[in-house]
Parts: structure tokens; C-alpha cells; sequence
């Protein structure tokens, strides 16, 4: 490579980076995206959920050529004991609604797939270099430093992951990143036969199950585990903040391999065989940990901005990331048409994420992270449920309690000022 100079430089091909190539190329400009991975999608092995708004306007029949594995309708979430496992499952043709679906993907094919997407719209791809530094000059973010070449751009887009070091470099970060705010993950993949996952998940041909657990899966810790359906694999892991483990009795791999020999979990995957494991990290800190996400000829988007929300209920990340990567797009362009690529002139990105859904939702559950942390989610709450509902199925010839005094002597046993307290908590972060 010469020192050529581009209009943008891209670091990073996962979502956020490939959208925001192929927006940059579909307006003109000279883009050159840079993956470490041999192909987008080689580092990131993390299957999970896509919601199909975020790609209103940008590819509006993605989900029709896109490598989708299966559209979710059922929605569930358990609170699982050692011995138990309480389950809500949710199922409408709501989430079947255009604009509101969501879908399942496995990010290696849907990453590559995505790419493609942005060279055919003019954007270079150049993968399998790792970027290491960054050209900074008058305090200006002017290119990337790449094993031994330069590069030089006139923007330049940060979309390298939760991990980003570049952040930091380019003076983004605003303080340093805490356990509390980290979560750490690993994952397995199992492939499985089509029809088996439909008849174990109680699926229709095509549908999909997102199941997300908090519990026994995390050891009561703060994390939980979860469980998506491929079209012919399942994913399967255990996502814990990186703060638990301090003092923690057992490793990430030791809670995986105990969430999948639990009686609710291990016959779902009976038979099956392993294809892939993969650690990650998760920014999970939410509003509070942004950094700033824009300075002079440098803007951050999707994980490498923290962008990513975790409600408990359910995890989202991906459409953020292409929510960021359309506003730095448009922001980019902008400043294009200027010739003027300053902290003012890119300050236009951080505009129009505020009046996107992206930092719409990510100051609606800024509180969120702050009460996950509560313990007796995880601890006490399952073994209440378990209780509960013991109380209500099992039957051995005694005198049946009425519904009401089982509820009450199980919640008064675990406190009812905390219970209490919990829900007006939980409340009020939505």
C-alpha cells in the first residue's frame, strides 16, 4: 500500500463499520475499510439478535437477501435454580409486524455477507491487517498506523469493538473502563438437525426462540445465560460483569459447562454436535460509560462507543451499531461537502444520534446497569420463584394453602421491604 490519501478510513468490519462504508461509498466517497480477520466476520463468532428498523432506508429487503437463520417469535425469559426453572415465553403475531421483527443471525456469515454489501457499493476492503496506532498531527486524527504502512485520511471511523485500544489513542475516552462495566462471555455452537430445533423449542418452520436466563446459569452472579436457535445450530452461552470475577469460585467456562448440563437445558442440545467456542467482552456499563464519541478527524460507532444496552429482558447492540454508523455516515458526508473535518464540523454526529432511537433508548435505560447489579435477582428471586410455584404444582395429600398465602409466606421469608423496594426500583428505570 502507498501513503495514498483516502476520503474515509474504516477500522473495523463488523456491522457498524461495514454500514458505515457502504453509506460513505453509495455518496461518493473514498472509503477503505480495515478488518484484522482474515474476512468480516472471522473475529466475531457471536450469534445473537438483530432488530430489522434499524435497517429502514439503508437495505429495506435485508431480511429477504440477507443470511437470516430464523425470524423470532418466541420471546423467553427464565429464572432457572439447580433444581428448577421458571420460564415465561412470549408468542404474538406482533413481532412478526413489519419494521418490528427481529431476527437471529450468526454475525461470521452475516458480517461477511454485510461487507460485500459495502465493496459492491465502491468501498475497499482490506482484511486480515490489524490496526495498531493512529496518525495524530496538531492534535488532529489525520490516519492509522498499520504494521508497517501509513495511512491518511481525512476521517477517520472507530468501529473496532468493545476492546477498542484506538478510543483511547485518539483522546475519546474519558476515564478508564471498569470490571463493573465489562461483561465477560463465552459461547458455544451447536449444530443440530432443522427439524430437531423446531420440535425441541416448540418452533414452526422458520421461527426462532431468543431465551435469555438469570440464575443458577450465572452462579447468582450478575449475568445470566441464553440460547438462540439457527436455522441449524443453536447458540449457546454465559455472559458475566468481568467484577464478579474477583472473588469468584468458578471460571466463565466451569458456569458454561454447568448451564448446559442443567435437566431444562441438556436435552435441548442432546445429540448435538460442537462446532465452535468463543470468549468476548461486552460493554455493558450503558449511558453512564460512553466516551466521547467524536473529535478532530475521528469519530467512534457501535461497540467501539459502547453502544449497547442490557435490559435483563433482552440485549441489544447490533441495532445500535447500525443506528451510529448511518448518523456518522451522514455527519461524515456532511463534513465532506464542507472540506472541514474538526470537532465542530463532526459534532453534527452526536446531533443527530441524540434525536435518533439510539440515544433515545440509551438515556431511557441508563439506570439499568446500576440495578442489574442487584444481587437478589439472581439469587433470591429464582429460589422465590422456585418456591412459588413448587407451592403450586407439587401436591403430596397435605391441606392446600390458598394461592395468595403461598405467595406471601415465600415473599415475607425473602423480605418484603426488599421485594418491595426492588419493584419500585425496576419501575422507575423504564
Amino acid at each position: 500500500m502507498s501513503e495514498e490519501k483516502f476520503d474515509v478510513i474504516i477500522v473495523g468490519g463488523g456491522i457498524a463499520g461495514s454500514v458505515t462504508a457502504l453509506l460513505l461509498a453509495r455518496a461518493g466517497l473514498e472509503v477503505v475499510m480495515i478488518e484484522r480477520g482474515n474476512y468480516s466476520g472471522a473475529k466475531n463468532m457471536t450469534g445473537g439478535r438483530l432488530y430489522s428498523h434499524c435497517f429502514n432506508g439503508i437495505i429495506p429487503d435485508f431480511a429477504e437477501i440477507a443470511p437470516i437463520e430464523r425470524k423470532v417469535m418466541h420471546e423467553r425469559v427464565s429464572m432457572m435454580t439447580e433444581t428448577s426453572n421458571f420460564t415465561f415465553d412470549y408468542t404474538s403475531d406482533r413481532l412478526a409486524q413489519p419494521g418490528k421483527e427481529s431476527y437471529i443471525v450468526l454475525r461470521g456469515i452475516f458480517d461477511r455477507w454485510l461487507a460485500e454489501q459495502a465493496e459492491k457499493a465502491g468501498a475497499m476492503a482490506v482484511n486480515g491487517i490489524l490496526v495498531e496506532n493512529l496518525i495524530i498531527r496538531d492534535g488532529k486524527v489525520c490516519g492509522v498506523i498499520a504494521g508497517e504502512e501509513q495511512m491518511f485520511a481525512d476521517t477517520v471511523v472507530l468501529a473496532d469493538g468493545a476492546n477498542s485500544q484506538l478510543t483511547t489513542k485518539a483522546g475519546l475516552q474519558r476515564k478508564p473502563v471498569t470490571p463493573h462495566q465489562i461483561a465477560i462471555g463465552a459461547k458455544e455452537l451447536f449444530e443440530l438437525d432443522e427439524k430437531k430445533i423446531e420440535g425441541r423449542f416448540n418452533l414452526a418452520p422458520g421461527e426462532g426462540s431468543a431465551w435469555l436466563f438469570a440464575g443458577w446459569p450465572s452462579g447468582g452472579m450478575t449475568g445470566g445465560g441464553f440460547i438462540y436457535t439457527n436455522k441449524a445450530s443453536v447458540s449457546l452461552g454465559i455472559v458475566v460483569t468481568a467484577a464478579e470475577f474477583i472473588n469468584a469460585r468458578k471460571s466463565v467456562n466451569e458456569l458454561l459447562e454447568q448451564f448446559k448440563a442443567h435437566s431444562a437445558v441438556k436435552p435441548l442440545i442432546e445429540g448435538s454436535k460442537l462446532i465452535e467456542y468463543s470468549g468476548h467482552m461486552v460493554a455493558e456499563g450503558g449511558y453512564g460509560m460512553l466516551p466521547r464519541l467524536y473529535s478532530d478527524g475521528v469519530v467512534a460507532v457501535g461497540d467501539a462507543a459502547h453502544l449497547v444496552i442490557n435490559a435483563g429482558y433482552t440485549v441489544r447492540g447490533m441495532d445500535l451499531a447500525v443506528g451510529s454508523a448511518a448518523a456518522a455516515a451522514a455527519a461524515i458526508i456532511s463534513a465532506k461537502s464542507r472540506g472541514d473535518f474538526s470537532e465542530k464540523s463532526l459534532s453534527m454526529y452526536k446531533r443527530l444520534l441524540d434525536d435518533s432511537f439510539v440515544m433515545r433508548d440509551m438515556r431511557r435505560f441508563r439506570k439499568y446497569p446500576r440495578f442489574m447489579e442487584n444481587r437478589r435477582i439472581f439469587n433470591e428471586y429464582p429460589e422465590m420463584a422456585d418456591e412459588i410455584f413448587a407451592g403450586v404444582f407439587v401436591t403430596d395429600g397435605a391441606p392446600q394453602a390458598s394461592m395468595f398465602s403461598k405467595i406471601f409466606k415465600t415473599a415475607k421469608k425473602n423480605g418484603l421491604r426488599n421485594l418491595a423496594k426492588d419493584c419500585i426500583k425496576g419501575v422507575s428505570t423504564l
